[in-house]
């Protein structure tokens, strides 16, 4: 999909597994406690588009087979956005990274666990900022209500955990205020079928109750 990169992006990728023995790196998972990602909605001035940011050691400095802490975090503007989109735009996190060539992101909020393969690796996609360039490009095309779009990611533990409690906040905000709507109060339902990478026939409904 994208030439300038250095592994194959698409859909074809969806569902792929990187097993212990094949991974090149592990960031947050379930021997990690800080891990989060979060989208934010912004205003267009505070939003430097296509800037890809890392706090922290990069890939390429990460220890073969370690586990590490992660915070992915997803700034946007957009003339029609708004904060109550923040949820939508940050489950696409989950889609557009295992659009990538031997890189697996399972998971939500403060629960991701993400592999990168050894082979990969190996081919060059060795950079957080090419993992960011390819994330703000699948957003731009697939939402074109991104109009600019900024990625930082996190690895520092100090950094990852200062914001980990920040990012915590902010979803019980979103949940508090879905436990208090109720069906009657909506005049709209939505479908979800992102799983369906895994599960074929899996289609969720989702209502505010």
């Amino acid at each position: 999909m994208f030439k300038d990169m250095p592994v194959d992006v698409g859909v074809i990728y969806e569902g792929e597994r990187i097993r212990k023995p094949d991974m090149q790196v592990e960031l947050g998972g379930p021997k990690v406690e800080h891990k989060f990602e979060l989208a934010r909605v912004k205003k267009p001035e505070e939003v430097k588009d296509g800037e890809v940011q890392v706090i922290g050691p990069d890939l390429n400095e990460l220890e073969e087979g370690g586990s590490y802490p992660i915070g992915i975090y997803i700034e946007v503007a957009g003339e029609n956005l708004e904060e109550d989109l923040e949820g939508i735009i940050e489950r696409r996190i989950h889609e557009y990274c295992n659009f990538i060539e031997g890189f697996m992101h399972l998971n939500q909020r403060y629960d991701i666990w993400l592999r990168l393969s050894k082979k990969s690796f190996k081919k060059g996609l060795t950079s957080f900022k090419q993992i960011g360039t390819i994330l703000e490009r699948l957003y731009k095309s697939e939402l074109p209500i991104v109009q600019k779009i900024q990625v930082t990611f996190i690895t520092d533990p100090e950094k990852v955990k200062e914001m980990w409690v920040a990012a915590n906040e902010i979803y019980e905000k979103r949940d508090s205020r879905a436990r208090g709507l109720k069906d009657e109060e909506v005049d709209s339902f939505y479908g979800c079928t992102l799983c369906q990478s895994f599960a074929p026939t899996h289609v969720c409904v989702i209502t505010p109750q």
